[in-house]
């Protein structure tokens, strides 16, 4: 973040100083250009304008990008950590019932457990898949605007010939 007296952090562009937008001083006006002229300059004044606006856009958006690239990382690394992680847990709930019940039938357990906790998010995941329906809404807009753009169209016959029937072609004949 800048502050007064602390330049901007490196994290972010400096936008102002970028060489491909020609950034000009404001010309001065002749007041005896002809009308094409100034409108000529006025549409070269609005391109640049326009490009320059693009370019910060551009850059702003490629900056948050990078941010939610980095972040996703991150997301990804942790959940990768926490995944390997749960071999341990398991092995740890396994090793404290082994305190209490033979080794075997505490590891038994835990192997139990973790097939019945499969099981169950396997079914209820497999219940909120059944429950997805096609998109009808969707559906019947874009029936709604086929139809409407087939009934506004009409054939173009030029020169009054009579239109093709539709089906197969025959092949033309070789001479």
């Amino acid at each position: 973040m800048a502050t007064p007296g602390n330049p901007q952090s490196s994290s972010q562009p400096d936008l102002t100083k970028r060489s491909d937008i020609p950034l000009v001083a404001e010309r001065d006006v002749d007041r005896s250009a002809s009308m094409g002229k100034l409108v000529a300059d006025a549409t070269s004044s609005m391109s640049t304008m326009i490009r320059g606006e693009i370019e910060l856009a551009k850059a702003e958006i490629t900056q948050s990008v990078k941010q939610g690239a980095v972040g996703a990382v991150f997301f990804i690394i942790a959940g990768v950590v926490a995944l390997f992680s749960l071999w341990f847990f398991w092995f740890m709930i396994a090793e404290i019932l082994s305190i209490w019940l033979w080794r075997w039938l505490a590891f038994t357990i835990v192997f139990v457990a973790m097939l019945l906790m499969a099981a169950v998010f396997g079914f209820l995941g497999w219940r909120k898949v059944k429950k997805v329906k096609a998109p009808e809404h969707t559906i019947a807009e874009l029936n709604q605007t086929k139809q409407a753009l087939t009934g506004a169209v009409k054939p173009h016959n030029p020169g009054g010939y009579p239109a093709a029937a539709p089906g197969p072609v025959a092949p033309l004949e070789r001479r």
